[in-house]
């Protein structure tokens, strides 16, 4: 079972520094994000790389995204 943030509604830069908090420390596989805009879905997804994890899925939910990241 894969964790999860629900960062809606929250402004840049908190969606990515709780993402980054959490990959840090992640011993699993795989961490599911949610977001609401396409700059917080653009820029979770650079800092997730950065730590070497990788976009598996997007998937877009009306005006909300559903980021599923994996460990590389």
């Amino acid at each position: 079972m894969s964790e999860q943030i629900d960062a809606r509604g929250l402004s840049c830069p908190q969606p990515v520094l709780l993402t980054m908090e959490k990959l840090k420390t992640l011993n699993q596989e795989e961490l599911v994000v949610l977001v609401d805009t396409d700059t917080s879905r653009e820029n979770v997804s650079r800092a997730a790389a950065s730590l070497g994890w990788q976009v598996k899925e997007v998937q877009s939910e009306g005006e909300e995204y559903r980021i599923t990241l994996q460990k590389s």
